[in-house]
């Protein structure tokens, strides 16, 4: 941070406590489940794999192999990319608590040599558990079986209750209680409908955390978002302030509905909050890949990554940011108007010309390119961009030279 920046963001609650945060990326299962995206092939989904692998993120959700021969055919394609490339990414499948689905999770991972964590989902709350006629006891009975059967077959395990976040206590206690005892070695608190704030996504947390102490500790804590309220980011943090030990995410918030926590933004607030340390220069590059390859166009306005994140044509903005270029100050550009340093993710601040730009942005916008800023250049160009209905573009400008 700018040292000229008086941080209110630490105030009253003081410096946010370094805790290890590690992030499991959902983009090609979970995020695959959005009815507006088209599923990528096998080629693009590798390279994703291998984007998720250069951006740092530890774990990859590679699938639901229960769900037919063709997406065993991708995940097991995925497991084996992990090995022969040797990527540092740790794999993870997702699975129903039943043993149909389990199975081939680790026939796949016999066959590439390498463990993959078993993701084993159910429904956890009252209103599910009404609207499918399931009991309590039966949801515990086969927790304990499909935890215990992948433990035996080798596999790590991480129990997903759906729908916690709008769970009770009992239902909660009795389901994790139930699967850490059969072997579990995480748990993961899952915001299915994107019902949690901040402060409910601690307070749920917080009683996880309570259920695994009881139990002996040991046991991970993930937490799994969605952004019907627009708050996956804000829950996020809030989870892993209160104990919660990996966050899972999608590029772009790809994902049922309208999508599952940005991995994207994710990591960036993770790492201006000083708590994890990658490089981030790659990350335009993910977002674009799986927006292009899902079918889902990335808004001019998307944070960080979207093509306004660091654009302005508003002439006070402009001039503030014009003025840092001539201090020669490249802390003090990525600052002066902006909360995220574009250099971070591989960018700069660019100035445009439009109808509320000052002349100072058509003077800068020339001199940037190593055109002569000419009295009558800079008049002829600032009077069409009053009269314009929105930015020039560079052949506009050009064509008035």
């Amino acid at each position: 941070m700018h040292p000229l920046i008086y941080d209110w963001n630490e105030v009253g609650t003081g410096p946010v406590v370094r805790r290890p945060v590690m992030l499991d990326d959902e983009t090609l299962r979970d995020g695959l489940q959005s009815p507006s995206v088209t599923t990528p092939s096998i080629d693009d989904k590798i390279r994703i794999l291998h984007l998720i692998d250069a951006l740092g993120i530890e774990t990859a959700d590679i699938g639901l192999p229960g769900a037919g021969p063709h997406v065993v055919a991708d995940v097991e394609r995925l497991a084996g990319e992990i090995v022969s490339a040797r990527l540092k990414v740790r794999a993870n499948c997702a699975a129903r608590t039943v043993l149909a689905d389990i199975i081939p999770v680790a026939r796949i991972s016999q066959t590439v040599g390498m463990p993959i964590e078993c993701c084993t989902f159910i429904g956890s709350s009252p209103i599910r558990q009404y609207a499918e006629d399931w009991t309590l006891d039966r949801l515990v009975a086969l927790t304990e079986e499909a935890v215990g059967f992948a433990v035996k077959e080798g596999l790590p395990v991480m129990y997903v209750t759906e729908d916690t976040t709008r769970a009770d206590p009992n239902s909660l206690r009795r389901l994790y209680t139930a699967a850490i005892r059969a072997g579990a070695s995480r748990v993961c608190i899952a915001d299915t409908v994107g019902h949690a704030t901040p402060a409910g996504a601690a307070a749920v947390t917080r009683f996880v955390q309570s259920i695994v102490d009881e139990c002996g500790g040991g046991i991970g804590i993930d937490w799994h978002g969605h952004r019907d309220r627009d708050l996956a980011i804000s829950n996020s943090l809030a989870a892993w302030e209160a104990g919660a030990t990996r966050l899972h995410g999608a590029a772009i918030g790809i994902g049922e509905r309208v999508g599952n926590t940005p991995m994207d933004l994710l990591l960036v607030n993770l790492v201006l909050l000083g708590q994890r340390h990658d490089d981030l220069s790659r990350l335009g590059e993910y977002c674009e890949l799986v927006s292009r390859v899902c079918g889902v166009p990335l808004p001019a306005n998307y944070p960080v990554l979207g093509r306004d994140a660091f654009r302005t044509a508003t002439g006070v903005h402009a001039a503030a940011v014009i003025k840092a270029y001539k201090k020669q100050d490249p802390a003090l550009i990525d600052a002066v108007y902006s909360g995220v340093p574009a250099s971070l993710v591989g960018r700069e601040q660019v100035i445009e010309v439009g109808p509320m730009s000052g002349k100072s942005n058509v003077v800068y916008w020339l001199e940037r390119r190593g055109l002569e800023a000419t009295d009558a250049r800079v008049e002829r160009i600032f009077a069409a961009a009053k009269k314009a209905s929105t930015v020039l573009t560079e052949a506009e400008i050009r064509g008035m030279l």
